[in-house]
């Protein structure tokens, strides 16, 4: 398993890690790098302290990085990153800058993903070390409006319905469209913050958190085998 320290980068303040945080706290040592709150010419901690990284979600599109001075510096940060070897993971947006790092796009999504769905499993999913153990079903959150498309050199190892590109991995890097560490909780928490949303999808603030709240017992114990998986990633 890995040792010493994970990064993970928080790129918004009602968005952060969850669940993800809260076992990866149980199993190594953390830090968090309040990315949204940096001031100009504030940087990033040093990579080599590290030995792995987390780069979590943003309503920010992973397009529009240049009107952003966080993104700005944390886009040259995460080429350090990528350059290490060191296991990455990307969730949702986080996922969306990696792949785009890596040379792939980030496009709309065939439609806008709001609540409870399930992801299947491709066949390089079901091999891949970061879902070991899973169910080739697996229940999930979602908050999306963008989807990244597999970088080149990468591998596709999880689809969805309907979006279609779920997850990828590619060499040291994990991307995640979705999002296991959601319980209801994050989930109401994300409602007051993004009320327009639910308009867009025609769903209701309860239609969502009852999603959520029937999948979250599994999604907890699949959110903690990912960051065991994850942490086991060489």
């Amino acid at each position: 398993m890995t040792s010493g320290k994970v990064l993970i980068i928080q790129n918004d303040p009602v968005e952060n890690l969850g669940l993800y945080e809260t076992f990866l706290r149980e199993k190594a040592e953390v830090d968090v790098a309040h990315a949204y709150s940096m001031k100009v010419g504030e940087r990033f901690p040093g990579t080599d302290a590290y030995t792995a990284f987390i780069i979590g979600p943003t309503p920010i599109s992973a397009n529009a990085i240049d009107k952003h001075p966080f993104l700005v510096c944390e886009w040259e940060y995460l080429s350090r990153i990528v350059g290490s070897d060191k296991p990455v993971l990307g969730v949702c947006c986080g996922g969306q800058m990696l792949a785009r790092l890596l040379g792939g796009e980030v496009v709309r999504s065939p439609s806008k993903e709001v609540g409870g769905y399930t992801v299947k499993l491709t066949e390089a999913g079901i091999a891949d070390p970061l879902f070991r153990d899973f169910p080739v079903d697996v229940p999930v959150f979602h908050w999306h409006s963008d989807m990244f498309k597999v970088p080149p050199g990468g591998r596709q190892i999880a689809r969805g319905d309907p979006c279609p590109i779920q997850a990828y991995a590619w060499r040291n890097i994990r991307g995640v469209l979705f999002h296991l560490e959601i319980n209801h909780l994050e989930a109401e928490r994300w409602a007051s913050a993004y009320p327009e949303e639910l308009a867009a999808v025609g769903k209701t603030r309860d239609q969502v958190l009852e999603e959520c709240h029937v999948r979250e017992t599994e999604m907890s114990r699949l959110a903690e085998k990912l960051i065991d998986n994850f942490l086991n990633l060489t």
